[in-house]
């Protein structure tokens, strides 16, 4: 595996530096105690992909860990434009991340000191045209995670150790269950397909909102397909007619092998769904109108 830095620039503090140049101090926060939030924004043909939903959550999880948003949007925006602008890939993924800053060591939250702001884009590593064909493997696992995964957190421990499960089986994701009923995956948002309709767990404190939960809604009102969020329990998980990913890097998967088992009834047994075909069709037409 090639751990080398990706050769881009970022931004740190207020400048532009390469990545494998920046620096921040042993005593950050974000480095101490995970004490931050970060958001990850695709960008298509060079323009970024529903902008103000991302930084609505940015926004949230800032608020939900006290820390007062350092910038106004249209820095962030500007901000990002230019690490688009830095890269030649017209398909990207932008990283945002603040921290609360550099202080001594104490679990108390320090009040008035300056958050840390961060930033770099990538290249995007789009879906292999096989996984989108075939479908993806999962296995399923006990949510152990803490109880604030509504929070986009760099505090991401816990979803490390979840996905190593599933890397360690050679498969593409961990899809995680709390007392007995759906979450979420390790880093992605999970649906299930019931009877034609596409079901997602309820908002709560244990599910990260992911910015395609309300995507999702749109595109399925606008094909008239059912759209609902409710408990889901691991009955309904494993007997359901298709399972599908949704996250910044993945779109929409359909995952087709669930714990060695094959997902769906019928012709589709062990294959992409109708729905998933649809949602990903809807997908693409969304990324042309959706991005500024």
């Amino acid at each position: 595996m090639n751990n080398a830095l990706p050769d881009v620039f970022c931004y740190l503090n207020g400048e532009y530096t390469p990545l494998a140049e920046a620096k921040i101090s042993v005593m950050d926060r974000g480095f101490i105690f995970g004490d931050g939030v970060y958001e990850m924004l695709p960008v298509y043909d060079r323009l970024l992909f529903r902008f103000e939903s991302h930084m609505d959550r940015f926004e949230r999880s800032m608020a939900k860990l006290r820390i007062a948003s350092p910038l106004l949007r249209a820095e962030w925006l500007d901000i990002a434009r230019k690490l688009v602008s830095k890269v030649e890939a017209d398909d990207q993924w932008v990283y945002c991340q603040v921290t609360r800053g550099v202080a001594p060591r104490n679990h108390v939250m320090p009040s008035h000191i300056k958050p840390t702001l961060f930033a770099y884009s990538i290249p995007a590593k789009p879906i292999s045209a096989d996984e989108r064909h075939h479908g993806v493997a999962c296995i399923s696992a006990r949510d152990f995670r803490w109880e604030r995964g509504d929070i986009k957190s760099t505090s991401l421990l816990g979803n490390v150790l979840a996905r190593q499960i599933s890397a360690d089986q050679g498969v593409a994701e961990t899809i995680l269950l709390r007392d007995g009923f759906l979450t979420e995956a390790s880093s992605s948002n999970v649906w299930i397909v019931k009877e034609g309709a596409l079901l997602g767990p309820p908002r709560s404190e244990h599910v990260l909102e992911g910015i395609r939960v309300e995507l999702l809604k749109e595109l399925c009102e606008e094909m008239g397909i059912g759209y609902k969020l409710r408990p889901i329990s691991e009955a309904d998980l494993f007997s359901a007619d298709e399972i599908i990913l949704s996250s910044a890097t993945k779109e929409v998967l359909p995952v087709t092998t669930l714990d060695h088992q094959a997902v769906g009834h019928g012709a589709l047994h062990g294959k992409p769904g109708p729905v998933y075909a649809r949602l990903y069709e809807a997908y693409q037409r969304a990324k042309l109108l959706q991005s500024i």
